[in-house]
């Protein structure tokens, strides 16, 4: 066994290492050595012009106090981010529960979705007999086997909300004359894997809805809808 090996530090370490191992073992090593630690000069981290050991300590310090500030805010805006959300979230719940037939949870969860979620680009499509009356412009009655929904199999398939760029034939089906306005869609099944159908948001943004964005809440969205659509 080496010398090295018998301090505890291992064989192939670097000279570096074996330095930053020493003074981690040994913490009061410039607390006996005052002289040199007066002495050592490191290079600032800003310019050509060097610093005393305590002087990079308190900039490192300060770094690290900025850099958790930073964190700080962010978690702030996130929890309040999520704060808003769940109030709207909340909004739309009794918004449904209020209403006392199909067509007006239909028509309560248009409003909600254009006043509560500033979403004016929102599709509704539902499988089935047609409503006697329903919002036309929001939602759209189709057949299961509707051709127009072949492009969408790979989402009822998933059953899970997805976001990004739809193709140009599905912005077509869900959104007609306003398809070439559309940059980015959140596609919803509703249902089973879709077996109710599926609610298409769409925005002019193009980053508004993108795929790596979380979906949690358009999960949550979808089981409330469809709990709603499957009341008697």
């Amino acid at each position: 066994m080496s010398t090295r090996e018998a301090r505890g530090i291992p064989a192939q370490q670097s000279e570096e290492e074996t330095v930053a191992h020493y003074l981690q073992q040994n913490p009061e090593f410039f607390e006996n050595h005052l002289p040199l630690l007066a002495r050592l000069r490191l290079p600032h981290a800003r310019g050509s012009s060097t610093i005393s050991l305590v002087e990079r300590q308190v900039e490192v310090l300060r770094e690290r106090h900025a850099s958790l500030e930073q964190k700080l805010a962010d978690f702030v805006t996130v929890a309040r981010a999520n704060d808003a959300v769940a109030e709207k979230l909340h909004r739309f719940t009794r918004r449904l529960l209020r209403a006392q037939t199909r067509q007006s949870a239909i028509e309560q969860l248009e409003a909600s979705l254009r006043e509560d979620f500033d979403s004016f680009q929102s599709v509704l499509v539902l499988f089935g007999e047609q409503d006697a009356v329903v919002p036309q412009r929001f939602v759209r009655q189709v057949d299961r086997e509707d051709v127009n929904l072949k492009s969408f199999e790979s989402l009822f398939t998933s059953g899970k909300p997805r976001c990004g760029q739809a193709r140009d034939s599905q912005r077509e089906f869900l959104f007609a004359a306003d398809a070439p306005d559309i940059g980015s869609v959140a596609l919803v099944p509703l249902g089973d894997h879709g077996s109710l159908g599926l609610l298409a948001l769409g925005s002019t943004d193009r980053d508004r809805f993108h795929p790596g964005m979380s979906t949690d809440f358009l999960a949550r969205l979808a089981d409330l809808i469809s709990d709603v659509l499957s009341r008697p």
